[in-house]
């Protein structure tokens, strides 16, 4: 089977993509406006860039309900600043709740339950029941499209770094503690951590 997705209404292309790229970790993605209300709100769209400098992206797309920016997009055009709180096995319940789409000036920390605690950088909390807390200043943002089904790529770099003390071995973050969730299609996700194996990267043998 052959798709070509110019010819897909923007929801089956989703759906296509969203069933071909995954896993999908999940920023968990923490914001202030300028008048230091905060927001909470969750991204399957999102990976690492590079290590020097510590470059993270993820990508929020258009509202599907009216083509409009999302509270996170906004606030970061408004602010520069950002934290991705990594999404553990003991959280998703809560960050399932924050992505409904509330009204602009609803604290999601509050309808979640979660912990609002201060960031050592920038402005936005951090989220205390996430075990991993990235730090991040805008670098950029590319946009990619105006209508529903678009969005845009937001880079930032990583500028401080929290893990929590009994995660941390040896200058490595050790997973299956971390237990990390992925998103798979539709309501579907995975537990990164508990069916895993070990696969050594081979290297080429100089001559």
């Amino acid at each position: 089977m052959k798709l070509e997705p110019s010819s897909l209404q923007w929801k089956d292309a989703y759906k296509l993509l969203i069933g071909s790229v995954l896993p999908r970790p999940i920023a968990f993605v923490s914001t202030v406006d300028e008048k230091g209300n905060a927001n909470l709100a969750p991204f399957s769209f999102f990976t690492g860039i590079c290590a020097a400098p510590m470059m993270v992206c993820f990508a929020p797309m258009l509202r599907g309900s009216d083509g409009q920016k999302k509270d996170t997009l906004r606030n970061i055009e408004q602010t520069n600043e950002f934290v991705i709180n990594v999404v553990g096995e003991s959280i998703v319940e809560p960050m399932n709740h924050t992505a409904i789409e509330f009204d602009e000036h609803v604290d999601e920390f509050v309808e979640a339950g979660l912990t609002k605690i201060p960031s050592e950088i920038v402005k936005p909390y951090r989220v205390k029941e996430s075990d991993v807390q990235l730090e991040c200043v805008l670098d950029q943002i590319l946009h990619f499209g105006d209508q529903p089904g678009a969005g845009s790529l937001v880079i930032g770099q990583v500028v401080c770094v929290h893990v929590k003390d009994d995660l941390y071995e040896g200058g490595r973050i050790n997973t299956e503690k971390l237990a990390p969730v992925g998103r798979l299609a539709g309501a579907t996700y995975t537990k990164a951590a508990s069916d895993t194996f070990v696969l050594e990267r081979k290297r080429e043998t100089k001559k």
